[in-house]
C-alpha cells in the first residue's frame, strides 16, 4: 500500500498550506481576498482528487479480492455436492447479495461504535454511510437530539413547561407547595421513501460499486426531504419542524424586505431561555442567504460579527456562537423565518425501525431494470418551545 501512503501523505501537504492561509486570514480577522480564496480552493480541489484517486485504488484492491474470492469459491465448488450457504458477515455483502438477487429486502439499524479484543471499531454499517450522506445536505439530522426505536408506535417526550418557585419563609413558618408543569409531546413515525432503478448489466458488471451507489441515493433523496420536514413541516400528518414549533422572538423594520440587523440578532440570542443559552448546542441557525446578509453586518466597534472557522470540524461562528447553514429555512424575505437562536438539540427526532432497502424484479421487467426502494421512518419536535427563537422579517 505505498501508493496510499504517498496520496496520504500529499493530502496532508495540501491541506497544511490551506490551513497556513486561513490561519493568517483568521489571525488577522478579516476575510479572505481573492488570491487567497482562489489558493485555498486549489488545495482542497487538490484533496478531494486524491481521496478519490485513492478510493478507486482501494476499490480497485476489493475487486481483485472478490475476483480472487469468486475463483476460489468456483474451484471449490467443483469437488463439493452440496453447497454450504451462510449468512452474509457484514452490510456490504447483504446488499451485493441484494443487488444478485439473492434477497429481496434488507433492514439495516443503527449501531454503536464498540470495541473488541483486538481494540478496533466495528465497520461503519450501510445505515450509518447512508445518515452521513444525509446529514451532509442538512442539519437537522446532526444538530437534533436523535432517539432510534425498533418500532413506530407513539413515544411520549416529557417536558417542563413551567418551573417551580420559591419563597421567602419566615422563622416556623409554613411552607407552600409550588409543582413544576409538565406536558407531554408525542413523536410518531412518518414514512419517507423513494425508488431508484438500475440496470441489470449494470449490476452484472463488477467494477460497479453498488454500496456506494445505493448509499449516496438514498443518503441524498432521503436527507434532502427529512431535513425539509424537520425544519418546515407544519406538524399535520408530519414532523413539527424546528421552525414552525420554534416561539416568535424578533421581528424585523419595515422597508428592509426582510433583513435583519445586528441589534435584531442580538436580540434574538438573547430572547430565548437563559437555561438553553448555558447549554453546550446553542447557536443561530440561518438559511443560506441570511448567512450572506450575517457576513455584512458589523458590531458597534465596526467590527465584523462572522468568523470564519479554520477548521471543518468546527462551525463558523456568529456573535461567538456557532453558526448552522440550513437552506430548508426561507429565505430572507417579508414574514420570511430566516434565522433562529437556540439550543438545538432540544428538538428532538425519532427515527423507528433502521433503513429499509427493498429489491423488485417484477416492478420494471419489461424494461429490463431492477428497482430498489429505501425508506426511512422519522418525527420530530420540539417539547421545550422556548428553548429556539425566531426571526422573522417585518411585513414591509
Amino acid at each position: 500500500m505505498d501508493y496510499v501512503k504517498h496520496l496520504k501523505e500529499e493530502r496532508v501537504k495540501a491541506y497544511e498550506q490551506a490551513k497556513e492561509v486561513l490561519d493568517r486570514a483568521a489571525s488577522e480577522s478579516r476575510s479572505l481576498d481573492g488570491q487567497e480564496r482562489e489558493s485555498v480552493d486549489r488545495a482542497f480541489a487538490h484533496m478531494d482528487e486524491l481521496k478519490s484517486r485513492e478510493s478507486d485504488f482501494r476499490s480497485l484492491k476489493d475487486r481483485e479480492d472478490e475476483i480472487a474470492a469468486v475463483t476460489g469459491a468456483h474451484e471449490e465448488a467443483r469437488a463439493v455436492s452440496v453447497p454450504v450457504l451462510s449468512e452474509p458477515a457484514d452490510d456490504n455483502a447483504l446488499i451485493r447479495s441484494l443487488a444478485r438477487g439473492e434477497r429481496r429486502s434488507v433492514t439495516f439499524e443503527s449501531r454503536d461504535i464498540t470495541t473488541g479484543t483486538t481494540g478496533a471499531p466495528v465497520p461503519t454499517s450501510f445505515h450509518d454511510q447512508v445518515l452521513a450522506i444525509a446529514k451532509s445536505v442538512g442539519p437537522m439530522l446532526s444538530t437534533s437530539t436523535v432517539l432510534n426505536t425498533s418500532s413506530g408506535e407513539g413515544l411520549e417526550i416529557p417536558a417542563m413547561t413551567a418551573y417551580s418557585t420559591a419563597a421567602l419563609v419566615a422563622e416556623a413558618g409554613s411552607i407552600g407547595e409550588s409543582d413544576p408543569t409538565l406536558a407531554t409531546t408525542t413523536l410518531n413515525a412518518y414514512k419517507y421513501a423513494f425508488l431508484v432503478q438500475v440496470s441489470s448489466e449494470l449490476l452484472e458488471d463488477a467494477h460497479v460499486n453498488i454500496v456506494d451507489l445505493l448509499a449516496t441515493n438514498c443518503g441524498q433523496a432521503i436527507g434532502i426531504k427529512v431535513n425539509s420536514e424537520l425544519t418546515v413541516g407544519d406538524g399535520s400528518s408530519k414532523p413539527n419542524g424546528i421552525v414552525t414549533a420554534a416561539t416568535a422572538g424578533v421581528t424585523g423594520g419595515t422597508g428592509v424586505t426582510g433583513k435583519f440587523t445586528y441589534e435584531n440578532l442580538v436580540d434574538l440570542v438573547y430572547a430565548a431561555d437563559p437555561a438553553a443559552r448555558a447549554l453546550p448546542g446553542f447557536g443561530l441557525m440561518l438559511a443560506t442567504s441570511a448567512i450572506v446578509d450575517a457576513r455584512l453586518l458589523q458590531d458597534g466597534a465596526s467590527q465584523y460579527i462572522f468568523a470564519p472557522s479554520a477548521s471543518d470540524a468546527t462551525p463558523d461562528r456568529l456573535l461567538g456562537f456557532p453558526l448552522i447553514e440550513n437552506n430548508a429555512m426561507d429565505a430572507v424575505g417579508l414574514d420570511a423565518v430566516s434565522a433562529l437562536a437556540g439550543h438545538f438539540p432540544s428538538y428532538y427526532v425519532r427515527q423507528a425501525g433502521g433503513i429499509r432497502l427493498e429489491r423488485s424484479d417484477d416492478y420494471a421487467f419489461a424494461n429490463g431494470l431492477v428497482t430498489f426502494r429505501c425508506s426511512l421512518r422519522v418525527d420530530g419536535d420540539l417539547p421545550q418551545p422556548s428553548h429556539v427563537k425566531k426571526f422573522a422579517g417585518g411585513a414591509s
